[in-house]
Formats: C-alpha cells, sequence, structure tokens
C-alpha cells in the first residue's frame, strides 16, 4: 500500500458523521427525556435511544440493518444517574460514530463500556446530586417554606436546574471529546475520589445542620420531690443539649442505611414513637 493509500484510509477512520448541533441535541433529549418511561426490565434504555433517536441515519444512510442494529444496542439494560452519569452516553455516542467507519471498534466494546461505567459514575452521581447538592438547596429553601413563601419551590427547582444542566451539558461532552482514554484518566487519577469525600462530607454537615434545625422534641414535663420539683426537659439538656432530637435523628440513619427499612416504615415508627411519648406525657404536649 503507497503513502497516500494510507492516507485516505486514515481519513476513512477518522471520518465525522455527526456535528455539534447532532451531539447536543442528543444531550438535550437525554435530559428531558432521561426518566420517562422507566422500567424494571431495562430501566433507562428506552430513553438512552429516544436520546439517540437521530443518531442511525446520519450514522447508516441507507443501511436499514445496521440502523436497526444500533437500536438494539441502546435498548441493553442501561442504569445511571442522568447527570453525572451522561459522560457514558457522550462516550457511547463517540464510539458509535467511530464504529461507524472503523471495524476495529465492535458492538461488545460498546457496551462493555456502558456496562463497566454505569455503576460507578451513578454512585458518582448520587453521591454529589443526592447526598450533597440536595440537602444544601433544601437548607436555603425550607426556612422561606416554612415562613409560608410559596416562591421556596420555585427558588428549589431554578437552583437545581441552573446548577444541574450545566453539569450534565459538561459530562457529556467530556466524554464525546475525550473518548474512552480520557474518561479512564479521570477515574485512575484520584480526582473524582476526592470530589466525592469532599462532597459527602459537606453533605454530612448541611444534614447535621438540618437536623439540628427541623429535628426538635421537647419535655413540659415537671417531677415532684420534696418540696421542689425537677423539669426534666432541663435536665436533658444538662446532660447533652439536644440529645433526644439527635437519638431520634441517629435511629432514623440506623434504620434506613444499616437496616434497609423502608422509609414509609421509618415515618410509621416515628410517628407511633410520638404517639407513645405523647400518651405517657413524657414529651409533647403543651407548655404549663
Amino acid at each position: 500500500m503507497t503513502k497516500n493509500d494510507d492516507t485516505k484510509a486514515t481519513a476513512t477512520i477518522n471520518e465525522k458523521h455527526l456535528t455539534k448541533k447532532d451531539a447536543t441535541l442528543a444531550w438535550f433529549k437525554w435530559i428531558a427525556l432521561s426518566n420517562c418511561n422507566y422500567n424494571y426490565e431495562r430501566l433507562m434504555a428506552s430513553a438512552l435511544l429516544s436520546s439517540f433517536s437521530h443518531i442511525p441515519e446520519k450514522l447508516y444512510p441507507g443501511d436499514k440493518q445496521k440502523r436497526i442494529e444500533f437500536m438494539q444496542r441502546q435498548m441493553e439494560f442501561y442504569n445511571t444517574e442522568p447527570h453525572f452519569g451522561c459522560i457514558i452516553n457522550g462516550l457511547a455516542l463517540s464510539m458509535e460514530e467511530e464504529m461507524a467507519s472503523n471495524p476495529a471498534v465492535t458492538p461488545e466494546a460498546i457496551t462493555a463500556v456502558k456496562t463497566g461505567l454505569m455503576g460507578p459514575f451513578a454512585g458518582i452521581g448520587d453521591t454529589l446530586w443526592q447526598g450533597t447538592l440536595t440537602p444544601i438547596l433544601l437548607a436555603i429553601c425550607m426556612p422561606l417554606a416554612s415562613s409560608g413563601n410559596p416562591l421556596a419551590a420555585l427558588l428549589y427547582a431554578v437552583l437545581m436546574y441552573a446548577i444541574m444542566v450545566p453539569i450534565s451539558h459538561f459530562m457529556f461532552f467530556t466524554g464525546y471529546n475525550q473518548g474512552k482514554e480520557g474518561v479512564e484518566n479521570m477515574m485512575a487519577s484520584g480526582s473524582m475520589k476526592r470530589l466525592i469525600a469532599t462532597a459527602s462530607t459537606m453533605g454530612a454537615i448541611v444534614l447535621g445542620c438540618l437536623a439540628n434545625q427541623y429535628v426538635s422534641l421537647t419535655s413540659y414535663l415537671s417531677i415532684p420531690v420534696g418540696e421542689g420539683a425537677i423539669d426534666l426537659q432541663a435536665t436533658l439538656d444538662s446532660i447533652l443539649k439536644g440529645g433526644v432530637p439527635l437519638a431520634i435523628t441517629i435511629l432514623s440513619w440506623y434504620l434506613l442505611k444499616k437496616k434497609n427499612v423502608n422509609s414509609t416504615v421509618v415515618l410509621l415508627i416515628l410517628v407511633a414513637i410520638g404517639i407513645l411519648l405523647g400518651a405517657t406525657g413524657l414529651f409533647g404536649g403543651v407548655a404549663a
């Protein structure tokens, strides 16, 4: 093969089929549809296919069988956190585009990459979003909601989308532009582990602040002793200020995290405890 033939072959392998508009549309549809038709058989696979629905015609014009195979690949089991995890979508799209002109990239390789990464990035996304960002935004908006301000819910939604949409865009195009090697370098560098550790610590601090502010239990019981009386709440506060609300918070955490008790069951347990304590007069009631 001559030098010119090598150049032509390389150009064919590196041929680009998709425009930035095509990739952006795939990202936008994923953000809009990621939890649509969520089901226990394939979870988010149909959303992934919907986000890539305009891609087969661009990669395989005139080849119906290739387009069918493309769509079947997207309908394989898929589940991750939709914002941070969409780096996998970008990477999968990049590999699909490369496979259209480079036979060295196989369908099995694409499936393996998605399967191998969707779990780790689901953990990263859930930690950063549900464990950190959500508590912080709740800490900002809950005081407004408690005061009866109807804009609290709107503010929460606006702040959430203002943060998550740019993050998802960045992650998607990081996967699409850098490819498998870039994602591997990101995971191997340790930066993601440091980010998760920092975010987890911050989330724990915020949750502690929320628990201190919104979990309360007060006793108005006064126990007669001789000519005086013992104020139960004052006694408990002298031992550990806020100890009873802390115990309730730790109990809830223990049941949810360690025993994997359903959150509805935990709520019912707390209601039962509240009724019992109120009925016995130990806690609750009104000040004398």
